[in-house]
This record gives structure tokens, C-alpha cells and sequence, in this order.
């Protein structure tokens, strides 16, 4: 089963956010609860865990990029 990351919205008003880094890369297993990227947002840097433990199967916004909230980031394959 496939888990879509989604990035996530840490505070009233924040409607986007930026990858600063991925952790981890596409290939690499990760456990849930594992920090898989660094992200900013208008008010804080936070890291972002995985939802499920699995192989990150592709990353689908580079670092630098900036995403509404709610929008796919990466998936990971089950």
C-alpha cells in the first residue's frame, strides 16, 4: 500500500510551506515516526516525520520548493 505525505499545516493561517531538506531519500526505508524532512514555514523551521514505516518510493517536490498545505510531498510504498 502506497501512504501519500502530505505537507502538513502547523498553525491557523499558515497556507504553504518549503522543503529546507529531505532526511531521507527515494530508495531509503524509513520507520514511522522518523524525521523525513526539514520544513519551513512563515513562522518556524519543523521537522516532518513519516506517517508509516516503508521505503520512500519517490520525493515529489525538490528542496527549495514551496507547496500549499495539503498538497502530496513524497509516498511512501508500504
Amino acid at each position: 500500500m502506497t501512504t501519500t505525505v502530505r505537507m502538513p499545516q502547523w498553525g491557523m493561517g499558515i497556507t504553504e510551506g518549503a522543503v529546507l531538506r529531505w532526511l531521507k531519500r527515494e530508495g531509503d526505508v524509513v520507520a514511522e515516526g522518523e524525521v523525513l524532512a526539514e520544513i519551513e514555514t512563515a513562522k518556524t523551521v519543523e521537522e516532518l516525520e513519516s506517517p508509516t514505516s516503508g521505503t520512500v518510493a519517490r520525493l515529489l517536490v525538490g528542496e527549495g520548493q514551496t507547496v500549499a498545505v495539503r498538497e502530496p510531498i513524497a509516498l511512501i510504498d508500504g
